[in-house]
């Protein structure tokens, strides 16, 4: 029995490599493990490694060719993408401020105070254009909450972030998943996608790793 544990880690994380023959096989139970899948990398701050773009883009080029209903696609992965990151902001609001309740002597106050100062700065925004990039719109989200952000000020942008995001990928494999040099080099043209928008948005990135980074260091300053 537990070998067949790595074998189902294996699936979960690389789902979007096994998608074309799980579709042929459980046929409408797939949009259920993508409702699930997109929920969780969004709406769980432990599960970033999941696949977001890539699953995606070879999700719409399945859909271009029949196999699924792109109309069916673009509404529940809405639903699921912005559910996960208003869940993921409602953990990072009630757990963060639990954790600094508890006065652990690693986190502080005034790391709070910082992530608050940040999504003053770059919140709305931040919302958006990190969507379109891997781990760290799994974590925004959770900084949006944690640093007190209003909700209603991160929802329209989550919904608009998310709508952006999901239509930009499942459409991009709907119509390009129809060209025979897409149609067989899939993972490789996902892939030069996500590294577009990768460096499309990395001046925000560097700042939030820029951020991230001096949250660390300080906790690890102080006496």
């Amino acid at each position: 029995m537990l070998d067949v544990i790595p074998d189902l880690i294996d699936l979960f994380i690389h789902l979007d490599k096994y998608l074309p023959d799980m579709v042929a096989s459980y046929g409408n139970l797939i949009y259920i493990l993508l409702f699930v899948i997109i929920f969780c990398e969004t709406g769980l701050v432990i599960t970033p490694f999941l696949p977001g773009d890539s699953l995606l883009f070879i999700t719409g080029t399945i859909a271009g060719i029949g196999s699924l209903n792109i109309g069916i696609l673009l509404i529940l992965i809405y639903i699921a993408a912005i559910l996960g990151d208003t869940v993921n902001y409602f953990i990072g609001k009630f757990v963060g401020r639990k954790i600094i309740d508890m006065n652990l002597p690693m986190i502080r106050q005034e790391h709070l105070d910082k992530t608050h100062e940040y999504f003053d700065r770059f919140g709305p925004l931040t919302i958006i254009i990190a969507r379109f990039s891997p781990f760290v719109r799994t974590f925004a989200p959770f900084l949006a909450g944690m640093g007190s952000m209003r909700y209603r000020i991160f929802l329209a942008y989550n919904i608009i972030g998310g709508v952006l995001w999901v239509t930009t990928f499942l459409l991009a494999g709907y119509y390009l998943g129809t060209i025979p040099i897409v149609r067989e080099n899939k993972s490789l043209v996902a892939l030069a996608i996500i590294l577009v928008s990768f460096l499309a948005v990395g001046t925000l990135i560097v700042e939030i790793c820029r951020f991230m980074g001096s949250c660390v260091i300080s906790r690890f300053r102080q006496p």
